[in-house]
């Protein structure tokens, strides 16, 4: 099949190249020149584990390419995937400026039968203004091209969106267009060889599928995150309440680690975009207000442990800081809590010392030649002159450091632990104080 794909960021890549993997001829559209520069010089504007070698094997087959050339790109496939961003407004709702610059430019160039597919995720109804943005396009000029608009929101996690794609828990197709479901039944079932992944609804609740089900998952980590401050206050231990609650079938173990908060370019968007959509049509969704707040307040719990231990001036304090990336596997720093915990150290008087494996070049982006922030090479050398560690991100790498070697480096004996890496006993024993969230100390 011959596939379109306007965007070439994290979705848009993924999709590409996936569609790529499974014999497909992609032609990849982006309008930044660099980002198309980039990926025909065999690199990679995003990281995400895998995609790479999944690039390059399909560049060289000649089933991948990129361009610039929009002409070139509707022309091209009869699917045509809409991966570009919608990052929110300032009222929270998603921008769908690029969306309906994708959507028009197709309306303007197509002369034949398309299947417009949105990828992007974008709020409920956006497929008719997709809908009616190709309509008036094709309009001014005459055109009685046929087209269909189809609603395929991605479900994928970052760092692990290679295999999500390829492996996929299901596939949702919001149609109502007869050919446009057996196009993209067809184009996705070598994706579902043991079984029928594709869930056929109609447009709407394919929209509103994306949304709920980020917002489900940002509620559970929430949740988890006010049991486990309460938890702290009574003396139990949130990761045993955890394995109590995830052994029961209807609740499952899956988000239901505490921490220091959810980050990156999903939950925080989806959330904040679901809440403007339900006020716009009347409703007041109070559990997702609860759950975002809930979640912003998570972001300072470990700065408000810090100031309880060395006060709340924090002028002249040094401290290492490890992991900057929303998660691991990524160098997404979008709405990450390294960002909110550094800043209120700063605000504190104190200076960071960072380490991140891969998020580094974006942390100097985001914050420039800031002087009270320093990058390390390893995390052991990060914590040379700190007064403590701070754990921000659970990169495999934190998991089983030398407990003894930390606490001759460090001024302060005391490891405060946003994640939950390590198990309250062990650190003790090796003579450091250790400060997790809702976990039972020995």
């Amino acid at each position: 099949m011959k596939v379109s794909v306007v965007g070439t960021g994290y979705v848009g890549l993924v999709t590409g190249a996936c569609l790529a993997e499974m014999g497909n001829d992609v032609l990849c559209l982006d309008v930044d020149p660099n980002k198309i520069r980039i990926l025909e010089e065999g690199g990679i504007p995003i990281h995400e584990p895998g995609l790479d070698a999944v690039v390059a094997r399909n560049v060289k087959a000649g089933r991948l390419a990129f361009t610039t050339d929009v002409a070139r790109a509707v022309a091209h496939g009869t699917i045509q995937f809409i991966a570009v961003g919608t990052p929110p407004d300032e009222d929270g709702s998603a921008d769908l400026q690029y969306v309906l610059a994708a959507a028009r430019n197709i309306g303007r160039l197509m002369t034949d039968y398309k299947v417009v597919v949105d990828k992007s995720t974008v709020p409920v109804g956006t497929a008719d203004k997709v809908k009616a943005a190709i309509a008036d396009e094709l309009s001014k000029r005459g055109s009685d091209a046929k087209f269909a608009v189809v609603s395929n929101p991605e479900f994928l996690k970052e760092g692990a969106a290679v295999d999500d794609f390829m492996k996929p828990d299901r596939i949702v197709v919001g149609a109502e267009d007869e050919q446009a479901i057996l196009l993209m039944r067809a184009l996705y079932a070598p994706f579902g060889r043991n079984r029928d992944k594709v869930l056929v609804m109609d447009v709407r609740s394919a929209e509103l599928t994306k949304y709920a089900a980020n917002a489900m998952l940002a509620t559970r980590i929430s949740f988890m995150n006010e049991l486990a401050l309460l938890a702290e206050t009574m003396g139990a231990d949130i990761e045993h309440v955890r394995l109590g609650i995830g052994s029961d079938p209807r609740i499952g173990t899956h988000f239901l680690y505490a921490g220091c908060g959810y980050g990156g370019s999903c939950f925080p968007k989806d959330v904040k975009a679901l809440i403007k959509t339900a006020t716009d049509e009347g409703h007041d969704l109070k559990v997702l207000k609860a759950v975002e707040a809930a979640n912003d307040h998570q972001k300072t719990v470990l700065v408000d442990k810090i100031a309880k231990r060395f006060g709340a001036d924090l002028s002249g304090k040094h401290f290492a800081l490890w992991g900057l990336a929303f998660k691991p596997n990524t160098d997404d720093m979008r709405e990450a809590t390294s960002r909110v915990v550094i800043s209120e150290l700063f605000n504190r008087g104190a200076t960071v010392t960072a380490y991140d494996p891969v998020a580094m070049e974006e942390a100097k982006r985001i914050f420039g030649d800031e002087p009270r922030l320093r990058y390390a090479e390893s995390p052991m050398d990060a914590l040379k002159g700190a007064d403590a560690l701070v754990i921000v991100t659970e990169w495999k790498e934190f998991r089983s450091p030398d407990f003894d070697r930390i606490k001759a480096e460090l001024k302060t004996p005391v490891v405060f632990d946003g994640r939950n890496l390590y198990e309250p006993a062990l650190v003790k024993a090796s003579g450091l104080d250790y400060a997790p969230i809702g976990r039972a100390q020995p």
